[in-house]
This record gives C-alpha cells, sequence and structure tokens, in this order.
C-alpha cells in the first residue's frame, strides 16, 4: 500500500470513534508491518541504487584509463613524429653529400696541388671563390670536416691504413698523413678519416 494512502486511511480510522481498542491494535499492527514491509522495499531499492552507481563508477575509471592512455599514446606519436622529422630534415642531404665528397676531394687535392709553389698550375681567383663558396655552403649544411693529421689516432674518428715509423717521437700513436678526409653531417660521421698512422 503506499505510504500516503496508508496514513489517510489511519487518520480515517482513527476519525471512527466506534473502533474497540483490539480492532486498533490489529490495524496498528497491520500498518506497522506495511511500513515495515515498505522500509525494506525501499532499502532494497536503495541497495540496487548503490550497486547501479558502483557500477557507474566502475565504467566510469575504465573510460577515464582508457581515455589517459589514449592521450599518451598520442602524446608519444606526436613526440616521435616530431624527433623523425626532425632527424630526416637533419640528414635528408646526406646521400647527396655523400656522393658529392669524392668531387669535394678532388678540388681540395687540386686546391693543395695550385697552393704549392713548386707546381706550375695555378688556382684563378675565381675557381677559388667557387672552391670557398662550395666549401662554405656544405658547411651551412650541416658538413665538417674531421681533423686528423697531427691528432691522436681514435679509432672513432679514423681508419688506419697503414702504420710507418714515426718521425718524431712525439708523433708516436698519431696520424701522420690523412689519404682522405673523413666527415660529419651534424656530429653524425657519414665518412671515417682514412689516416697513416705513426709507430
Amino acid at each position: 500500500m503506499n505510504f500516503f494512502k496508508r496514513k489517510k486511511s489511519m487518520a480515517d480510522q482513527h476519525a471512527d470513534p466506534q473502533l474497540t481498542k483490539e480492532e486498533l491494535a490489529e490495524q496498528l499492527d497491520a500498518t506497522a508491518e506495511e511500513i515495515q514491509e515498505d522500509v525494506a522495499a525501499i532499502q532494497e531499492d536503495g541497495q540496487q541504487l548503490q550497486d547501479e552507481v558502483a557500477k557507474l563508477n566502475e565504467q566510469v575509471g575504465e573510460l577515464k584509463d582508457k581515455y589517459l592512455r589514449q592521450v599518451a599514446e598520442f602524446d608519444n606519436f606526436r613526440k616521435r613524429t616530431a624527433r623523425e622529422r626532425l632527424e630526416l630534415i637533419k640528414t635528408a642531404a646526406q646521400d647527396t653529400l655523400i656522393k658529392l665528397l669524392p668531387v669535394l676531394d678532388d678540388f681540395d687535392r687540386a686546391k693543395r696541388n695550385a697552393d704549392d709553389e713548386s707546381s706550375a698550375e695555378q688556382f684563378t681567383e675565381g675557381v677559388d671563390l667557387v672552391y670557398h663558396k662550395l666549401r662554405n655552403t656544405m658547411e651551412q649544411i650541416g658538413l665538417k670536416p674531421i681533423e686528423s693529421t697531427g691528432e691522436p689516432f681514435d679509432p672513432e674518428l679514423h681508419e688506419a691504413i697503414t702504420e710507418i715509423p714515426a718521425p718524431t717521437e712525439e708523433m708516436k700513436g698519431k696520424v701522420i698523413d690523412t689519404i682522405e678526409q673523413g666527415y660529419t653531417l651534424n656530429d653524425k660521421i657519414i665518412r671515417y678519416a682514412r689516416v697513416v698512422v705513426g709507430k
């Protein structure tokens, strides 16, 4: 029975003066039982609601966890892509520069030969200008020569072609001559220096 209807019914019974005490007691007992049933039903409904709330909270927790994982994965993907793009930009010219290194070697040999006083060949001013412009452009791209002649031999930078007796005691374990210049591109070795080492 609905609680409000029951209250009205009880009020109607109170208004009836012809009820005996026993009948009134029975009605009160019946009403008390109905109230207890209603309380039990409300408690059961409350428990069901609590269970539903707990289930919904669990689902919200799972969804929040999935969302946070997705955000973290996307952030990692974004950072990795940016890092790869930056690396690609830095080394984009690597293949081209590696193919140009033999030309640069020939240019260096021609320059050394022209600078030698005993040589009849000379660099014209225009060729010298082109040589320096080529060097500067490659340095701007990030190409740098590896220092070798006169430096201590370093297997991380140098590739020893042969060993010869050192002309002086200080040159032992040092690079006597550079056969082929080594280069780095943005601090990454793209060609090791091929050298002769003093022993």
